[in-house]
Parts: C-alpha cells; structure tokens; sequence
C-alpha cells in the first residue's frame, strides 16, 4: 500500500491509497458489509455508484461460515464477487459488544458467539490468521475496544494491552516473511476520553510503526464535544505521511469536523441502517418517507440527485413501498442514501482541491441542523 497526500486546504486534505486491487480516493468513505455483504446492494451496484473500497467484519466472517471456508473458495473477494478494496476489521469491537460471558486476557480473549453461543477464542495472531485468510487487503490490528465512561485505571490498562497486542499483530505478520502477498496493517489508537493516554497511544503505535493509523473507542456513546475534543488533540499528533482512519464514525456532522482536522477514511452504517428504516439523506436535510404529506407526491425523493432511485421513483411510491415492506423499498433507499454519502464525499474532496472547503463545511452543517 501506498498513501500520498494530494491537496491540503487549512488542515483538511485530500490523497490517494494506493493498492494492489485498484486506488481509494480519500477523505474516503467506506460503505460496510459486515458480512461479506453491504445490505440490500449487489457489488456491481455499489461499483455504480462510487464505491472504491469496502468494509467487511473479520468476528463474523470467522463465526459465518468461517474464514477456512472463504480461503478454499478462493478468499473474500472471489467469494462475494468484489474485486476492489477491503478493510477488515479485527473483530475486536464485536468481540466485546456482542459476545456474551467474554473474558479478557493477555493472550486474547474467549467469548461465546453471540449466534450459538459456542466458546472461541481471538487473540492479536488469530485475528491476523483470519484476515490474511479472507485475503484482506487493509488488515486492523487487534485492540481492546475501551467502553465509555471508563475510569482512568481502567483506561490505561485497556490502552496498555492494546499496545502490546498490536506489537504482536505485526510481529506475526512480518515471521511470514511474504510481503507481496501481505495486508496493509494498521495500528488502533486508544485511550477513552484522556487526551494524555491518546497521546501516549499515538507515540508507542507510531514507535512500533504501522501501514496507517486508526482512532477507535469513539462514537460509543459520548457527548458530541469530548468527541470533537479527541479528534481535534488526535490528529496532528498522527504521522502526516500514512492515512488517518476515523473508525465507525458517519454522521456527515462528525465527518466534517474530523476531515477538518486531517482525518482520510471512515465507515458506519448509518446510510444503510438508516435507509431500512425510512431515513433518507437529501439535499434538505434527513427526512423520514413515512410521513403523510408524501403520500400522493409525484415528485422525486431530492430533486438535485441523480442516483437511479431519484431519476426514476417518486415520493409517493417510495413511501408506499417502505409502509407496505416492500423488500424493493429496502434496495432503492439504501441506493439512495449510499449514493448521497459517496456524492457528498467526492464533492468534499473537491472543495478540499478547490480550497473552499470552509463553506463547503459551513453550508451543510446548516442543512443538517435543520433537518425536515
């Protein structure tokens, strides 16, 4: 993998990863499969709409239908027909929200799966077995996901322990002694909310040295401010020559504050979540199809959009097919909103180019705040 920074514009800026199966243009978003899958699309329409790099989690693929089985059928990307980029998580956060009874340790941690309630265990080398087994080609160091609020104690052991297993992710990775066939490898900063211990994060990630770096444990549920305050303390303390990876943070709000301050890559499941529950990104503002004032309107769902749901459906279909639970409801809102969120990152990157992204962030923090 190669990165190199293209425009800056203040402290936002724009680049290119480069990779083995195709280039990501960054501030990059990056729509999540979780499950070898982004839900309700098929890979040639995320192809269609911008999609340059996606997500897939390395917990669930491990647990369904297992990552020996993905191998012999000739890895992710032949599996799921993709032959672009992938991030794999490390299963790290999943181990931890969704797994009932696990226990941590320094060798890893043991939990049950949250399907069938089976004892496993993933540990640094085991999560890095896995994804070189998909075939990932942005691999994440295994971390302790720090819950919040966590004490300070707590918030330095976690951090600790993150530490030393990320160490042993790449010391595993570099015993294979195969670089061509090798993953990208990223490091996972740390540290809740103390802006001490993110410091110390960043210094002993960048000591161990790391493909890119990724800032974990936020949007866990902390006020919008302490999140602001870590992006903004984080950012410029990470190596300006590798790619910042903002992890599970998408609202557009967040997003803007965060390329702001440097950040290149994100992922969340907003635009895809939101799209099955009737929540659609426009031009306006979010608005929920369900309400009746759309019932018999024969317009599109945002004028300014040229994604294929828009060019072709109105409102009032839209809205009948979400109300009756159409399964066709659940595709051309998840096409619309992923490709608002795709549109709206090229755009950025654009301002960033053109040096306005200033007003760019000015003008749609105003659309946001006053959601219809």
């Amino acid at each position: 993998m190669k990165f190199c920074v293209t425009n800056i514009d203040g402290n936002a800026r724009t680049g290119i990863i480069e990779t083995v199966r195709g280039a990501i243009s960054t501030p990059a978003f990056m729509p999540v499969g979780t499950q070898g899958t982004v839900k309700a699309l098929c890979p040639e329409e995320l192809k269609s709409i911008g999609a340059e790099i996606i997500l897939s989690n390395t917990y669930h693929l491990y647990l369904r239908p297992g990552h020996d089985i993905i191998r012999a059928l000739g890895g992710l990307h032949a599996f799921m027909n993709w032959d672009r980029p992938i991030l794999t998580d490390s299963g790290g956060f999943q181990v931890f929200s969704l797994s009932a009874l696990s226990k941590i340790q320094e060798e890893g941690v043991e939990f049950r799966s949250h399907i069938d309630g089976s004892l496993h265990f993933l540990g640094p080398e085991k999560a890095m077995e896995v994804q070189l087994m998909l075939g990932s080609d942005i691999a994440m160091a295994f971390d302790e996901c720090t819950p919040y609020p966590a004490e300070y104690r707590y918030a330095v052991e976690s951090l600790e322990l993150t530490t030393r297993w990320a160490r042993r992710c790449k010391e595993y990775l570099e015993k294979l002694r195969e670089p061509s066939n090798l993953p990208a490898l990223f490091g996972i900063v740390q540290g809740s909310m103390y802006t001490d211990l993110r410091g110390r994060s960043i210094d002993e990630l960048t000591g161990i040295g790391f493909d890119g770096y990724a800032v974990g444990g936020l949007s866990v549920g902390e006020p919008k401010e302490e999140m602001y305050e870590i992006i903004r303390f984080i950012a410029p303390r990470m190596p300006p020559g590798s790619p910042r990876y903002l992890m599970g943070v998408g609202d557009l709000l967040d997003v803007l504050v965060a390329v702001e301050n440097g950040f290149d890559m994100f992922d969340c499941v907003m635009p895809t979540r939101n799209a099955r529950n009737g929540t659609l990104f426009t031009s306006r503002g979010r608005i929920s199809i369900k309400r009746t004032e759309f019932k018999g309107d024969p317009g599109p769902l945002d004028s300014g959009c040229s994604c294929y749901t828009c060019r072709n459906y109105s409102l009032a279909y839209l809205r009948h097919l979400f109300l009756a639970k159409e399964i066709l409801s659940m595709r051309l809102n998840t096409l619309h909103n992923l490709y608002f969120y795709l549109n709206f990152f090229r755009e950025m990157r654009a301002a960033i180019c053109d040096r306005t992204f200033g007003a760019f962030k000015k003008h749609w923090e105003g659309v946001f705040r006053r959601d219809t």
